[in-house]
């Protein structure tokens, strides 16, 4: 998909605010996952980052915890307006959220070689399995949100 100037700035700039947030679940433990959702209008409604390790929650993903909040917030499940902005490609069970809440569109930094399934490993978005499906773009500020991810597994090691 081809973006425009302002377009591309705009989703430059709502990943880089998901690179803080991931900044911040590094430094509290967990792996630099960062999301945020925001309208059409480039409203922030949501956001997360990872805190599986502090709330001791295999299901507190950024992407499921910034879906769980834009869907409070809004008092609808129906997410179809919205676009999430997410550091690193989405796992299986963020994939499905992201399906179940009917986001209108997917930003992800990172590709995921080992679990990512918008695009990497899998494509469940575009499978038979899905019900819906997303517009999908990948590799916004992928350099840094790798770099972010790379630099904390180092320093874990």
């Amino acid at each position: 998909m081809l973006l425009d100037r302002k377009r591309y700035h705009q989703h430059c700039y709502w990943m880089g605010y998901a690179l803080e947030l991931a900044q911040q679940s590094g430094e509290e433990g967990d792996i630099p996952v960062g999301a945020v959702i925001v309208d059409a209008q480039q409203n922030l409604i949501s956001q997360g980052n990872n805190r599986k390790q502090r709330d001791r929650d295999p299901t507190a993903h950024a992407e499921i915890l910034a879906i769980r909040l834009a869907a409070q917030q809004l008092a609808n499940w129906h997410l179809t307006d919205l676009t999430l902005y997410v550091t690193l490609e989405p796992c299986p069970m963020c994939s499905g959220a992201i399906i179940q809440s009917r986001l209108g569109t997917v930003v992800y930094g990172a590709d995921d070689p080992k679990t990512g399934t918008l695009r990497t490993v899998f494509n469940l978005v575009d499978s038979a399995a899905s019900n819906h499906h997303p517009t999908v773009i990948g590799g916004i500020l992928n350099q840094q949100c790798r770099q972010q991810l790379q630099n904390w597994f180092a320093d874990k090691r």
